[in-house]
């Protein structure tokens, strides 16, 4: 079996007014590198590629030759062709094309997530059975606490209570735009709302010197987290993040800023975190995103990956490590998850129950496709 054809679009959120900030940067309310995968034999499957940047260069990618190397391989051989793809990082082609590591990377994550649904839907096996079954079912927060223009502590307040009555039992808030006191503040409306009986993640987005991070986690017990996610600068994150955690018994995750799952490894070398959070639309694919799931659990690591939640959920179905996946159910912060699948796995209670379809177990919703997408192959 062949791949015979491939269809590349960029997908786009409207532009917001009152845009969602983190510690130090907006993130776009959709923004995702969709390759549709087609064979001689019929069967298709499609893989996503996310980034907080423009994606035009790596769309353009396929147009400049990227999809000559992608058609008429072995569609059953994901290894063989991800293997391929991120070889070109260091092959005199991606200088002549003036390709860039993170270009070729984000789109042969895509690509790889499309490869692995086509061979699940050949086997007619979902993927979390393929990558172990080790469960059907993974614990799934929401994203929240987004700075936003006017948005006060009521404002928070609203949402948190909006997430709440749609049944999460997991929350992770967004910190470090403010000083301390005001970002405490903050986080103790949002333990206010959610109750002491959930779990409350928190997120820096690489925001704070070491400093300020230590001056931090003596504060933070306060409202008890679950974990503190990227809470240092990303220049050194990975010993800072060592230091870091010799001052407190907050767990600490990483990983889905990092370029490459050699980089992931690289956290868990330095003993640096406890959660590890690549992101396989990303960097890797499934390919390499199975590969961290095991070293991490051969190195008591749990493993929560970055954002789209039902891709993700495969991976931390099938691993003993897997912890919980990432969702984002307001459809003002990503209208894509609410719109761009048929019929997608139920989020029920904080679970998301996996279906029994094969491959990645989702139709894309044409509609939606034609609504937030531009076709570049």
């Amino acid at each position: 079996m062949k791949i015979s054809e491939i269809e590349v679009y960029i997908l786009g959120g409207p532009t917001e007014e009152r845009p969602h900030w983190v510690s130090h940067f907006p993130v776009p309310a959709a923004n995702e590198l969709l390759v549709v995968l087609r064979t001689d034999s019929g069967l298709s499957g499609f893989g996503l590629g996310s980034s907080n940047g423009p994606l035009e260069k790596t769309a353009r990618l396929f147009v400049d030759g990227l999809q000559d190397i992608v058609v008429g391989s072995d569609a059953l051989s994901p290894e063989r062709l991800y293997e391929k793809l991120f070889s070109v990082t260091w092959q005199k082609i991606a200088a002549e094309k003036g390709w860039s590591k993170s270009e070729l990377v984000l789109a042969s994550a895509a690509v790889d997530i499309a490869m692995w649904d086509i061979l699940g839907k050949h086997a007619g096996l979902p993927l979390y059975r393929l990558f172990g079954g080790h469960r059907d079912a993974v614990p799934c927060y929401v994203t929240c606490g987004y700075y936003r223009d006017g948005k006060d502590l009521d404002a928070l307040r609203e949402e948190m209570q909006m997430l709440k009555s749609q049944g999460h039992r997991a929350f992770k808030a967004k910190i470090g735009a403010l000083d301390l006191a005001q970002d405490m503040q903050r986080l103790r409306v949002i333990r206010d709302v959610i109750g002491d009986d959930a779990e409350l993640m928190i997120d820096v987005n690489c925001g704070w010197d070491l400093t300020t991070a230590l001056a931090a986690v003596k504060r933070l017990p306060e409202v008890n987290p679950r974990w503190l996610e990227e809470p240092l600068h990303w220049y050194d994150d990975r010993r800072l993040l060592k230091l870091l955690a010799q001052k407190t018994d907050i767990p600490l995750s990483a990983g889905e800023s990092e370029l490459s799952a050699q980089g992931c490894r690289a956290l868990l070398e330095e003993q640096a975190i406890q959660i590890l959070q690549f992101d396989c639309t990303r960097m890797g694919g499934f390919t390499m995103g199975r590969k961290l799931a095991a070293l991490a659990e051969l190195n008591h690591v749990e493993v929560a990956p970055h954002h789209d939640c039902f891709l993700h959920a495969h991976l931390v179905a099938g691993s003993p490590a897997g912890l919980i996946v990432e969702s984002f159910t307001d459809p003002e912060r990503d209208p894509l998850q609410a719109e761009l699948f048929e019929d997608p796995p139920e989020i029920r209670d904080g679970t998301l129950y996996l279906k029994n379809a094969p491959g990645l177990g989702l139709t894309l919703r044409p509609d939606t496709v034609e609504k937030y997408g531009r076709r570049i192959v």
